[in-house]
């Protein structure tokens, strides 16, 4: 006696099932998250803490953790990592400071990895078209962790961007991740050192980071221009 009431409300919950884990709306819905990621970021502003510093009261191994996990959720919300990086450096040193800047790097890129295969790769990997975007996407599928790692070690791509484009390619986690924290470490190394030496601006330390920053960005600047002249090419 109940069938015939129990189908069709079972049937309009499996529709709308559908609907809200179909591909455009998880994409609708990583939209939504990235634009209130965006927002908090431009209320909370965190690169304040390279002038006000981090909360007095919060110290310690547990300032670093902290610092880490407000890292990955900063860059995973297209919160530039040079910004991240200087504070790091001016708040805790070299040492902790690079500790904490690398393993944001990581968490910030698991997040955004994790969204974008999530919510965005059925949506948007048909869209994969052009010479340019299908070559990236192939380098990526075929050599997960040596494209990642040249990305990482050579600057000029987006962080946030890469992490995001990186979902939607065929690389896996481990490949992902192993080769974003050991490709990171030069380059936030760099930036962490100048900013604990920022009050010594004429230090050999402060000097041989900017240096390093300097020859890493016009290395990376050199590769991309080959890259895209190859492509030109084919």
């Amino acid at each position: 006696m109940l069938d015939p009431v129990v189908r069709p409300s079972a049937g309009l919950a499996v529709r709308c099932s559908r609907a809200l884990l179909s591909p455009r709306s998880r994409l609708s819905l990583l939209v939504v998250v990235l634009a209130a990621a965006g927002v908090s970021v431009a209320l909370f502003e965190p690169q304040r803490l390279l002038s006000a510093g981090w909360p007095p009261q919060v110290n310690g191994a547990a300032a670093v953790v902290l610092f880490a996990l407000a890292y990955g959720l900063c860059t995973a919300a297209f919160v530039p990592r040079p910004i991240l990086n200087l504070a790091a450096g001016a708040l805790f040193g070299s040492w902790a400071g690079v500790v904490a800047a690398v393993a944001g790097t990581v968490l910030g890129a698991g997040i955004a990895f994790t969204l974008g295969r999530l919510l965005g790769r059925e949506a948007l990997r048909p869209l994969v078209r052009g010479r340019w975007l299908t070559a990236a996407d192939g380098q990526l599928s075929r050599h997960g962790f040596r494209s990642v790692l040249a990305l990482r070690l050579f600057p000029g791509v987006p962080f946030a961007a890469a992490n995001y484009c990186a979902a939607l390619s065929r690389t896996g986690y481990a490949p992902f991740l192993l080769a974003t924290g050991i490709g990171s470490v030069p380059n936030t190394a760099a930036y962490v050192v100048a900013g604990s030496a920022a009050g010594s601006p004429a230090s050999p330390a402060f000097l041989l980071a900017l240096g390093f920053i300097a020859v890493t960005g016009c290395a990376g600047a050199l590769v991309a221009w080959r890259k895209r002249h190859r492509l030109r090419a084919r």
